[in-house]
């Protein structure tokens, strides 16, 4: 206990949040699809069996990643990380923008990691670069299947 507040307690509470921000975050994105045209049952099925195999063989991986690789931190420090992802999340999804909760998340944790000398940066220069090379393959890909035939 700090100042009287028990951060212990306050840490959890504030998952919560993080709970919520994920929800308000996703669901007008999986609804945006759902209500997309020419979309199809098919084709949703279609994606969330691509899906699956991730889920299944990385979401632990992630997970663990995220919790424990970034940098060791207190309660008090999970307690404002929580609430620095919760409170960018929520003001992206008042102007609609479609933000990845998870780095926001891996963001706070890695500055928090960084001020406290405890961050392992390179498991934040990984992570950097998954993020670099999805953008460089999502870009060619899209060069490959629609930037092509505008040419």
């Amino acid at each position: 206990m700090i100042l009287g507040f028990d951060f212990d307690r306050l840490h959890f509470c504030s998952t919560d949040a993080v709970c919520f921000v994920r929800g308000l975050n996703d669901t007008p994105k999986i609804t945006a699809l759902l209500l997309a045209p020419g979309v199809t049952a098919q084709g949703i099925i279609t994606v969330a069996l691509a899906m699956l195999p991730g889920g299944l063989f990385s979401a632990r991986r992630v997970a663990e990643t995220i919790s424990h690789k970034i940098t060791p931190i207190t309660h008090g420090q999970g307690l404002l990380a929580n609430l620095v992802t919760a409170l960018p999340v929520i003001f992206a999804s008042k102007l609609g923008m479609p933000v990845s909760v998870s780095y926001v998340s891996v963001g706070s944790l890695s500055g928090i990691g960084l001020v406290s000398g405890k961050a392992d940066t390179g498991v934040i220069g990984s992570i950097v670069l998954t993020l670099s090379y999805a953008a460089i393959c999502a870009a060619a890909l899209y060069y490959v299947a629609i930037g092509a035939s505008l040419q």
